[in-house]
């Protein structure tokens, strides 16, 4: 029988701090923001190719937070700027162009869905690597939100016109997030989140901007894309709250989290996208789609609880 732990009487009388609370709702949060997502693909791509909207989402938030480094005079990661953009151009480049451009050529929403949802299964089995270990519980809760992930796609999952040339770009999408996340983790895990978001997506048009020129033949007068409301509105919220404010987000969390904790909230993502998706555009969010959520959000439970 484990003995009990003497609990100071400060701790019994002192209310949660407000900076306690913040703390404990940065999951959430950050969860409904990164759910966003697909919902912004599905308003931004008809009007844009993937590549050309990714650079502009980039360049955005570049000068949306150069001006505030230097208002702030933010510090530099001086040793540790080549360990930050390498992470970064798996995090922002290969991950978002992967899974854009999957959908671009075809892949079902549902299925690139459960396909990324492998992460969390990945980084628990790549955690030893960088020091840190997973519990049979985990293993059982990772087990539970993929489960999950599954039953809430599973009525939108569709292999009609899927090519490899998809499937190929979607699996790139899965192992770039997974190793950034752990390649941060292992490497550079505490850094100023404004210089260090700002150079990740510095390098990240470094890697995308030969790539689109080629591919999506991008030209100085942007003539591929469509300025239209819904794409500016899209836009707009990729940079600010996507990439500014879940990315903001994510990184807090990876620093205070271990990874394998931190990658289990993306089981949460498909669950909520579903939600949102029904209440915007009216697509199927059946009974099998809610045992899914419960079930996933069961499964990230088992991963997080201490």
């Amino acid at each position: 029988m484990r003995p009990a732990v003497p609990v100071p009487p400060s701790a019994l009388a002192a209310p949660a701090r407000p900076g306690n609370r913040l703390l404990a709702a940065m999951p959430l949060v950050f969860v409904l923001i990164w759910s966003t997502g697909f919902v912004v693909a599905k308003f931004g791509l008809p009007y844009a190719p993937p590549l050309t909207f990714l650079l502009l989402r980039f360049v955005g938030v570049l000068l949306v937070l150069l001006p505030l480094v230097l208002l702030m005079r933010a510090p530099w990661p001086v040793g540790q700027m080549r360990h930050i953009a390498f992470a970064g151009v798996l995090l922002q480049a290969g991950y978002l162009a992967g899974v854009w451009c999957a959908i671009k050529l075809g892949m079902p929403a549902g299925l690139s869905a459960l396909i990324v949802g492998m992460q969390p299964i990945l980084t628990a089995f790549a955690a030893p690597l960088i020091g840190e270990s997973v519990r049979p519980r985990q293993w059982l809760g990772l087990v539970l939100g993929l489960c999950g992930v599954g039953l809430v796609v599973a009525a939108k999952i569709t292999l009609v016109g899927l090519s490899w040339q998809s499937i190929a770009l979607c699996l790139m999408a899965l192992l770039s997030i997974t190793l950034g996340t752990l390649y941060q983790k292992h490497k550079c895990s505490h850094f100023d989140l404004r210089t260090g978001t700002l150079i990740q997506f510095a390098a990240s048009i470094v890697v995308l901007l030969p790539l689109a020129i080629f591919y999506e033949h991008l030209g100085p007068t942007l003539d591929t894309v469509q300025w239209t409301p819904r794409f500016v509105g899209a836009l707009l919220w990729s940079i600010l709250a996507l990439s500014i404010g879940a990315i903001f987000l994510l990184f807090a969390l990876i620093r205070k989290s271990a990874a394998t904790q931190v990658t289990s909230l993306l089981y949460l993502t498909p669950p909520t996208t579903a939600v949102m998706a029904w209440l915007m555009f009216g697509e199927v969010f059946n009974l099998m789609g809610i045992l899914g959520m419960l079930v996933a959000v069961c499964g990230v439970a088992f991963v997080v609880r201490k």
